[in-house]
Formats: structure tokens, sequence, C-alpha cells
């Protein structure tokens, strides 16, 4: 079976905050959609793997931060590559308690704060159905999952619903390369130069630096 039409889908992307043990946690997330309108309530979802998750069913107010095309892309890398188990995601941006949640500080285009009401094991991952609670608005242009691969050429967590994995390098073709290839071993993003990698390179989606790129 062909799975080629589910890229056409579309998605957005979002930040989840949540607390543990009273210290912020959060990851990004790319499934988010509203269930209802009258006493509103919205669905996200998440892998099981995800310490967020586990955060949500032990503390169920969450909070949803709607990510925009100008946020700090820096956000991204943060809550989206590495877990809040071993690494505090919000030390770089600060954060603010909202009606119980904590949330990233930051420019989004709205935030929303929402109580678990309900969890839907779907293999992998798990639905988390939230009540809204209240909304703060914000601006900006909501940033979508095409725009996010497609401009910033940001890569999905092994952790997204939507993860692909690299194919296998292909055979060298006949034509002699022109230039060289790097890819972050953190979150898969590929740099072409024509020479060695600089020392101080940094990564512009994750932020690791130069130890955390192999040539492929």
């Amino acid at each position: 079976m062909s799975s080629n039409a589910l890229y056409d889908i579309t998605y957005g992307l979002y930040v989840v905050g949540c607390y543990s043990d009273g210290k912020p946690a959060g990851c990004v997330i790319n499934t988010c959609f509203q269930v209802t309108s009258e006493n509103p309530t919205l669905a996200i979802c998440l892998n099981k793997k995800n310490f967020t998750l586990d955060c949500i069913k032990r503390n169920p107010r969450f909070s949803l931060s709607i990510i925009a095309e100008d946020t700090d892309p820096f956000v991204i890398s943060s809550f989206g590559f590495r877990s809040s188990r071993d690494a505090d995601k919000y030390a770089d941006f600060g954060c603010e308690d909202l009606d119980g949640a904590p949330a990233v500080k930051g420019k989004f285009c709205g935030r929303l704060i929402l109580d678990a009401i309900n969890f839907v094991d779907c293999g992998t991952h798990v639905i988390v159905i939230g009540k809204l609670v209240t909304s703060y608005p914000g601006e900006g242009t909501p940033m979508t999952y095409a725009y996010y691969h497609r401009v910033i050429k940001g890569k999905a967590s092994k952790n997204a619903p939507t993860f692909r994995a690299e194919p296998e390098p292909k055979p060298e073709a006949e034509a002699p390369k022109k230039s060289r290839r790097f890819r972050c071993d953190v979150c898969g993003y590929i740099v072409e130069t024509d020479g060695d990698l600089p020392a101080d390179y940094v990564c512009p989606i994750c932020g690791v630096d130069r130890s955390h790129f192999e040539e492929i």
C-alpha cells in the first residue's frame, strides 16, 4: 500500500507545556485539531515514549502555544529534539504560568489552556482529548508543517507521527560530486559545502555543534 497521499495532509506546529513535579516540561507536536465547538474540546497526539505524555497523565492541565512563522526557530529545536527528562527546555527562553500550566515565552499566534479528559490508545501514539479552559491571543501567521519543511528545512523528530526515515544514500553517480554533504545526528538536517564543515559550525535547526555532523 502506498502512503504517498498521507504526505499531503496538512499539519501545524505547537509547543505543549505541562508540569512534572512542579517543574515545567513540554515538547513540540504537529497534530492538533478541534473536536467540538460548543464547550470546545481539542485533540492532540503524542508518542508513547514522550515524557510530556507521562506528565499530562499525572497533571492533566497543559498549555498549547501555536507556533508562528517568525517564532524563534530554536524553540522548535529545543522542544522538538531533546527530552524534558534530562534537559531544561525553558532555560533559554523563559517560562510563564498561565492558569496553572507552563508556557514558553516568545512570539506565538496564540495560547490555549486545556484540561486532559480522555486518552485514546492508538498503538505507538496516544490521542489526548482536552477541554478548553481559556485562550490568549497572539500574533503572526501560523506555521504549517509544509512551511517548516520547505522554508526552514526542518526535519520531523523520531517520535512525530509523520516521521519518515531518511532513505539510504544512493551509490555514487557517474558524474563527480560537486559538494560534500553532512548530516546532523540529532535532527537530521543536511548541509552541503564545497569543503570541510567549519569547526565552529552550529546546526541551524537544533543548535548542536560540529561534532554532531557526519559526512554522507
